[in-house]
C-alpha cells in the first residue's frame, strides 16, 4: 500500500525559468529523501522532460511534488498537469523514438523508463496529467516492449 504524506510543493510551469526551479526542487527533494546521485539524476531528467512538455505542448501548468511511502520505503511522486489541447494519439506519443521536437529527445517513453511508476491521463481538448513516482533504493523496472 502506498501512502502520501501530503503535497510538499506546487510549482507553476509558465516559463523557461520555471523549468529551472522544477529541476532544482526535484533534485533537492530527492536528496532530502535519501536518493543516491544516479537516482536523483534519473528523476530530475524525467521531471525536466515532463515539465518541458507541460510548458511547450500544454501551454503551461504546474508540478506537484508529494512525499510518499510504500512498504516503509520513501518515495517522491511528481504530477505534471496542464489544461492544453491534450494528446490525440497516446500510443504514438509513448512509443520509442517519437518526438515532436524541442525537448531533450527522451519523449514520454524515455521519461517512463527513468521512473518506477508512470501514469498518464490525456484527452483531446481536456489537458494532460502525468504522474511519476520513484522509490529510494529501487532501480526502475525494465519495461516490456509492446
Amino acid at each position: 500500500m502506498h501512502t502520501a504524506a501530503g503535497v510538499e510543493a506546487c510549482l507553476p510551469i509558465r516559463s523557461d525559468m520555471d523549468l529551472v526551479w522544477v529541476r532544482q526542487h526535484v533534485r533537492q527533494a530527492a536528496a532530502r529523501l535519501g536518493f543516491g546521485l544516479v537516482e536523483q539524476t534519473k528523476l530530475v531528467t524525467a521531471a525536466s522532460e515532463l515539465a518541458r512538455n507541460t510548458l511547450v505542448h500544454g501551454g503551461g501548468g504546474r508540478m506537484e511534488a508529494t512525499h510518499v511511502s510504500g512498504g516503509g520505503v520513501p518515495g517522491l511522486r511528481l504530477a505534471f498537469a496542464d489544461e492544453g489541447p491534450g494528446i490525440a494519439d497516446l500510443e504514438q506519443a509513448l512509443s520509442d523514438g517519437y518526438t515532436s521536437g524541442g525537448g531533450l529527445g527522451l519523449g514520454l517513453s524515455g521519461a517512463r523508463r527513468l521512473v518506477h511508476d508512470f501514469d498518464i491521463d490525456s484527452r483531446p481538448g481536456a489537458g494532460t496529467t502525468v504522474r511519476v513516482t520513484c522509490w529510494v533504493g529501487r532501480p526502475p523496472r525494465p519495461r516490456e516492449e509492446a
